[in-house]
């Protein structure tokens, strides 16, 4: 097994790992948790306007 061969086996490892987790980021199974994890950000921004114009809540 010379060096050729190896870096044939390596790049298609690397390549079927890489398949992998392109299939595993855009499958519909977690669609729902990524899109509840990109939404993270704004979670808190409702609260926001209330407290700018000094409303409190009761």
């Amino acid at each position: 097994m010379d060096i050729g061969t190896f870096h044939g086996i390596w790049t298609i490892v690397l390549f079927v790992s890489f398949i992998g987790i392109v299939i595993w980021a855009f499958s519909k199974r977690r669609k729902a948790r990524f899109e509840e994890a990109a939404n993270l950000v704004f979670a808190d921004e409702q609260e926001a306007p209330e407290k700018e114009q000094g409303v409190t809540k009761k």
